[in-house]
């Protein structure tokens, strides 16, 4: 590898290997650059492999475009590569009346962002396609759906790299200073505990949970500009026992938008996953909060009643790199060519959170516009 390179990549997860291929495939040099010793193995693997229609977002948000345009990318991009998929549906389900009215709501502002397949259901309606499901009424989206993050990935990588992409894995990025040539990384190998400097022309921070670590080690980019990370867990309990759904299951979701309440999911092998609920916490522990169980089957047993005391067992934990503080309104994705801070070619990709996987390919073409110039 030369010491020089058109485009460095920092992150391997959904999104740093969407962006990468982007590029690659528009015949740009590029390598992405990641600290752990496999691809995804931070925000991307541990979430709920839904790939979501685009209904609860604010409309002109990047979440609310990025995930329309990116699960229709996404779709598209299983079926070609033989990623693992399945367009299942979900139901959003109303317990109570101003459950009801919110599910209104819900289905106007997904209207107004595009999303024009939702189906309203009456109790005797949601009865008939989910008998172990409780509910006054629902919202069906049948574009809702879910697959393999892991083979989605793989896939995402199998074509960077034929389209010549390099990936580097264990190479931790400590420092990035402005050069004559645009950036030079100083970047740490961990196999062999070695350091090697590269020189790139655009440098794209998708770092997921580390990206404010980058940002803020870019020598003269001022911190003002580096939003602040909110690590938010999020918990996974798997249910033993045969698959009551036929859907994935939401509720009508908090009104703190910080979350979409307590779901119940299917992956590929049909098992039945619970989660995520919203922890803010001090830093990024893994480790699944078996002290959740009682408010899980509480949330849970309003649509699923007939949920078994003793069924639900710790899985998995995810955390959501969040920038906006507890009780703040939900803060947009920020995706942001620095030119205006005196750090042309350099893009950084802030609060990555849900639906990034379902956005990932159109984060990618919007990312490989703003460095169209390169």
């Amino acid at each position: 590898m030369s010491d020089h390179i058109q485009t460095i990549v920092i992150g391997a997860g959904a999104v740093g290997l969407a962006i990468g291929r982007e590029l690659a495939r528009a015949g740009q040099e590029c390598l992405i650059l990641e600290s752990t010793p496999k691809i995804g193995q931070g925000v991307s693997s541990r979430n709920s492999e839904v790939i979501h229609a685009g209904i609860y977002y604010p409309k002109g948000s990047n979440k609310a475009n990025l995930c329309l345009e990116g699960k229709a990318l996404l779709y598209d991009f299983c079926m070609q590569y033989s990623v693992p998929f399945k367009r299942c549906g979900k139901l959003i389900v109303a317990t109570n009346t101003s459950e009801l009215d919110q599910l209104t709501g819900i289905a106007d502002s997904a209207y107004r962002n595009g999303v024009t397949d939702l189906i309203e259901l009456t109790q005797s309606e949601v009865t008939v396609l989910e008998p172990n499901v409780q509910a006054l009424g629902a919202l069906l989206s049948p574009s809702t759906g879910i697959l393999s993050a892991q083979d989605y990935m793989n896939a995402l990588l199998g074509d960077f790299e034929a389209n010549g992409g390099l990936l580097s894995t264990q190479s931790a990025v400590s420092q990035i200073s402005r050069h004559a040539r645009g950036f030079r990384l100083k970047v740490s190998v961990q196999a062999d505990q070695s350091e090697f400097e590269i020189t790139a022309a655009c440098v794209i921070n998708a770092a997921g949970l580390g990206a404010q670590a980058v940002a803020s080690g870019i020598d003269g980019f001022p911190s003002s500009a580096v939003p602040k990370l909110y690590y938010c867990k999020g918990n996974y309990f798997a249910m033993t026992g045969k698959n009551p759904f036929n859907h994935l299951i939401y509720p009508a979701p908090p009104s703190n938008g910080a979350g979409l309440g307590i779901h119940a999911t299917i992956d590929l092998g049909g098992q039945v996953k619970f989660g995520p609920d919203v922890e803010y916490v001090a830093d990024a522990n893994f480790e699944v909060n078996a002290g959740a169980l009682p408010a899980y089957y509480r949330a849970i047993r309003r649509y699923f009643p007939g949920l078994k005391s003793g069924s639900l067992n710790p899985s998995y934990a995810g955390i959501r790199p969040k920038i906006q503080a507890p009780g703040e309104p939900a803060a947009d994705f920020l995706i942001r060519e620095e030119s205006e801070l005196g750090f042309p070619h350099l893009v950084n990709l802030f609060g990555i959170e849900s639906p990034g996987l379902t956005a990932s390919l159109a984060i990618a073409r919007l990312v490989a516009q703003k460095t169209q110039s390169i």
